[in-house]
């Protein structure tokens, strides 16, 4: 009896704490020294990218300053061979981010990009990748993989003045609230069961 209620506990505990795709956050600092090649641009920047592989949503923030020269664009490029190095095409909107600040030397930016939108990737992106859901999930791999990312062109550097490649940032899961109330019940039948036995 107390082995089939410990196994109907388990069963119902996994059940509650099953795996949920939750957003995935990724972080990059900007700097003309991890453009390639380098720049002596004293401009300075961070990017946050939100992926939310439920919802098809990319949240993008951004914030520099220093820059030498104007801004003439802003994206996120994907995916290069090797992780952390080299140059590659631009993946999201062309020829830049929709209402990211341009003539300027220091900004922030904050966009919500639906990614079942043609008009949230470089076309020639969609093309590669076989449509929009194929640029999604190669998109989702690069950043995954640390072979992507974000890049602020100039005046000063067309080629970008300053840019960083986006990392996943550790997730810290919190269980639901149904979850812990399951736990709670789980504990409380374990404890009936251990006083009927006593009985």
């Amino acid at each position: 009896m107390k082995s089939r209620l410990l196994v109907l506990i388990a069963v119902i505990l996994l059940g509650a704490g099953g795996a949920q795709a939750m957003p995935i956050v990724y972080k990059a600092t900007l700097s003309g020294a991890f453009e390639q090649p380098a720049n002596a641009s004293p401009g300075t920047g961070s990017a946050t990218v939100e992926y939310d592989p439920i919802l098809h949503t990319l949240s993008v923030d951004a914030s520099f300053s220093g820059l030498l020269g104007n801004t003439t664009a802003s994206h996120i490029h994907c995916c290069v061979a090797v992780p952390g190095t080299g140059n590659v095409g631009v993946a999201t909107s062309t020829p830049s981010f929709p209402g990211f600040p341009l003539g300027v030397t220091s900004g922030i930016y904050n966009h919500l990009f639906d990614l079942t939108m043609a008009a949230s990737f470089n076309a020639s992106f969609i093309i590669a990748n076989g449509g929009i859901a194929g640029a999604e999930l190669a998109l989702a791999n690069g950043l995954d993989s640390g072979r992507a990312y974000f890049n602020i062109h100039t005046s000063f550097a067309t080629g970008g003045e300053i840019r960083g490649f986006l990392t996943a940032v550790p997730s810290v899961t919190v269980p639901e609230p149904a979850t812990l109330s399951l736990l709670g019940l789980g504990i409380a039948l374990l404890m009936v069961a251990k006083q009927k036995r006593r009985v």
